[in-house]
């Protein structure tokens, strides 16, 4: 289920959840601000975090990255609107 794409100060941020039982089994950004060096190297790092982070939490509530602070609040709100999603079409 994905979330809507939600629009940051550097790129768009979408995030994919797979939900099996009720739990998040899968987390993944389809979109992330990417394009210059510094941008892509902070979020190669951020990315991957914020993905485990949404497993390990079964919710919305994540922490931030340090030095991806728009990044993380863009997955923040594309998760909550994927898990949104997910809850009215009776994912289980």
């Amino acid at each position: 289920m994905a979330g809507n794409v939600v629009d940051t100060q550097y790129g768009p941020v979408q995030v994919e959840i797979t939900v099996r039982a009720g739990r998040i089994t899968k987390a993944r950004a389809r979109q992330h601000p990417s394009g210059d060096g510094q941008t892509d190297q902070i979020n190669g790092f951020a990315i991957p975090q914020l993905d485990h982070e949404a497993i390990a939490a079964q919710n919305g509530q994540i922490d931030t990255v340090s030095g991806a602070t728009f990044t993380s609040e863009g997955y923040r709100q594309s998760l909550q609107s994927a898990l949104d999603a997910a809850h009215q079409a009776g994912a289980r």
